[in-house]
């Protein structure tokens, strides 16, 4: 690792601003050549997970012979144009959600939706609006950080839950800690009573995942919390997952998108598939438990997981 920038907002939209971007007169073609720069950029959206994959990447790629450096910057708005514009060269994003954001910004906020449960659908759609921006997404491996909803572990011995089906058959009436957004977003509220039955009473605007959320449930003011798949503070707050079985949640897989002209060679491909092909859900929530429990540095954690797994020496 070669150094970590925290880049000033407006300082990034003046550097992209200057920059050429690719064009989109002709949507779907791709002009340039797949670029092999000595030099890359890897973005991080600033929250632990992000920090963490972000750090693999440039471990693997300084592996393979890349100078990397790392920059934060948490907006969506602004680190996608940088992206486009060779700015930054590599980001980890999430398939369903990058897909809709790229849509709203193709074809306007009202635009339906093209994440999906569905993999395959997904990655089609995102690769479609992405290839015209000069971006390729690389192929997705096992690791997933969906919407998830938690109950606490007596909870569900006591009504015999595993699932959100189960949940639903019991006729339990449920308050849901969760984001404000929770009675609007099709795979929160409305999609829990629509495909799952379950009777939620009202949604208590705590967030989604936080600490207050959880306590809520914890002290039984709400039945079960929206966080994430990849949430690693659950067992201190006695909470366990219930399953969607029914496939709610779209399909958030971990995806590494790179700018084509200055990061599509082979070698970077090669390079970060080759952390796709170990990371698991489980591997990602353990190890955002090391770094937001027990204070670990990111970058220490990124190095021992990719030397346990061989990946670097």
């Amino acid at each position: 690792m070669r150094c970590r920038t925290a880049v000033p907002a407006a300082l990034l939209v003046t550097l992209t601003a200057c920059t050429t971007g690719p064009s989109l007169e002709n949507r779907g073609e791709v002009t340039a050549p797949p670029g092999d720069s000595r030099q890359l950029t890897i973005g991080s959206a600033g929250f632990t997970e992000s920090d963490l994959l972000a750090q693999m990447y440039a471990q693997l790629l300084n592996q393979a012979g890349y100078r990397t450096s790392l920059i934060t910057v948490a907006n969506r708005e602004i680190y996608e144009p940088a992206l486009e514009s060779g700015q930054i060269d590599a980001v980890p994003e999430y398939a369903a959600t990058f897909a809709d954001w790229l849509n709203a910004k193709a074809n306007g906020p009202d635009a339906p939706p093209v994440g999906s449960p569905d993999l395959a659908t997904t990655m089609k759609a995102l690769r479609r609006l992405a290839t015209p921006r000069g971006l390729t997404v690389l192929d997705p491996g096992r690791a997933v950080d969906q919407n998830a909803f938690a109950v606490t572990a007596a909870y569900a011995r006591q009504h015999h839950l595993r699932t959100l089906s189960d949940l639903g058959a019991s006729g339990l009436k449920v308050r849901l800690a969760a984001g404000d957004e929770c009675v609007q977003r099709p795979y929160c509220e409305p999609g829990l009573k629509k495909v799952y039955g379950i009777d939620i009473t009202g949604v208590d605007p705590k967030g989604v995942g936080t600490t207050q959320a959880k306590r809520a449930v914890q002290s039984g003011q709400d039945q079960m919390v929206l966080t994430t798949t990849t949430d690693a503070t659950l067992d201190q707050f006695g909470l366990v997952l219930l399953a969607d079985d029914k496939h709610l949640q779209n399909a958030d897989y971990v995806v590494p998108v790179v700018n084509r002209a200055r990061a599509g060679s082979d070698r970077v491909t090669k390079s970060l598939g080759e952390l796709n092909d170990v990371l698991t859900t489980a591997d990602l929530a353990a190890m955002n438990q090391q770094v937001d429990s027990w204070r670990r540095l990111a970058q220490d954690v990124a190095r021992t997981y990719l030397r346990d797994k061989g990946l670097v020496k």
